[in-house]
């Protein structure tokens, strides 16, 4: 029975798209209020953390495979981009799609290694692997080359690595502008990144992935190969992340053991549960969210810590859907009675006909005496 819900799916996909292209007009036309380059530079950084949490969301929420090693995958696309500037002395443009290659080997190395495994014992796996890549760049203290008489560690050991180069926005806009470069690429980064979640989500290939989610044991039932989606949505996943890493060590001018320690995986994660997890805006959304909080917080250095900790927890008890599911409801709220379950096309008379139970024809009991 068709009913007066029916057809959502494309109503919600062109106020998806209308929904982005106001909020690419505005990003655009933002930096013409002269904000101030601490703005901006807030501004790119939260575009780079939203990137990474729409593609880790594509993993964690849509497919529902609870990896926490996502960060690690940030961090070697970072990594991989910094250190072909650095020792190959490429530039940061040409060096980006490296990063991006070694982000995806890796991802898919992840998930090859968490094949056999289910539930929670994903998380363990995965947040086993980043923080052996955090100890390993930690204890990193033998030297790989000699840069005026300086040792220089492979990947840069506890104070990281640096002078690898740039993406030459001070020399094209000058020191003064060179903040609207950053800007603008983390922005590029982000719509391009989100424009491929969106249309994964909308795809066959995403249906795919919420049936294994959901349930696994029926979608193979079914014919649906769980291994390989399970490498593809990785794979898919890295490509971005990897690249977010990129662009974040070049407009940081330097990388650190800092993108893998566990403070920041925390922080990171809690944007996809206020935002909303495996939701197509929630991403957006709790990056946003969590970055405002975090700048009103840093002048209460008390209190920063347990402030943003209060912030997530109230978050999961009133809106555990997050802020995604609290904007679809407010979007789509109706009152309860109406349209329950109202066939389309019917008319009132005939609602009401639909809705009176039919009562049992009256029979008459005759009793024989004995």
């Amino acid at each position: 029975m068709t009913t007066i819900s029916g057809g959502n799916e494309p109503r919600r996909a062109r106020r998806d798209i209308w929904t982005g292209l106001g909020l690419c007009a505005a990003a655009l036309l933002y930096p013409l209020l002269n904000p101030g380059n601490y703005v901006l530079s807030q501004f790119a950084l939260l575009f780079i953390w939203a990137a990474v949490v729409t593609q880790w969301n594509l993993v964690f929420g849509i497919a529902g495979i609870l990896s926490l090693g996502h960060m690690a995958i940030f961090a070697i696309g970072g990594y991989a981009t910094a250190m072909v500037g650095l020792y190959w002395h490429w530039n940061l443009w040409a060096a980006l799609p490296v990063g991006a290659l070694a982000a995806v080997i890796a991802s898919g190395l992840m998930g090859a290694a968490t094949l056999r495994l289910r539930g929670p014992y994903v998380a363990i796996m995965t947040l086993a692997i980043a923080q052996v890549l955090y100890s390993l760049i930690l204890t990193d203290v033998a030297c790989f080359t000699h840069r005026q008489e300086i040792c220089i560690n492979f990947s840069g050991g506890a104070t990281g690595l640096s002078r690898y180069g740039d993406f030459g926005f001070n020399q094209m806009l000058g020191f003064k502008h060179r903040v609207l470069g950053d800007y603008y690429l983390c922005l590029a980064l982000l719509v391009v990144g989100s424009l491929f979640a969106f249309l994964i989500a909308y795809s066959a290939l995403g249906a795919t992935f919420r049936a294994l989610r959901d349930n696994r044991i029926c979608a193979e039932a079914r014919g649906i190969d769980g291994v390989k989606y399970q490498l593809l949505v990785f794979a898919m996943s890295g490509v971005f992340t990897g690249l977010a890493g990129g662009v974040f060590a070049g407009i940081s001018h330097s990388l650190g053991p800092d993108v893998l320690s566990p403070a920041l995986l925390l922080f990171v994660l809690s944007m996809m549960v206020v935002g909303g997890r495996g939701t197509k805006w929630g991403p957006i959304l709790g990056a946003a969210a969590l970055m405002l909080a975090d700048i009103i917080l840093r002048d209460f250095s008390a209190i920063r810590v347990g402030g943003l900790s209060l912030v997530i927890i109230l978050f999961m008890i009133f809106l555990p859907r997050g802020l995604a599911g609290l904007v679809d409801d407010i979007f789509n709220w109706r009152p309860v009675d109406a349209g329950r379950s109202i066939p389309a096309g019917v008319n009132f008379r005939q609602f009401q006909r639909f809705r009176t139970p039919k009562k049992a024809p009256f029979r008459s009991v005759s009793t024989r005496a004995g």
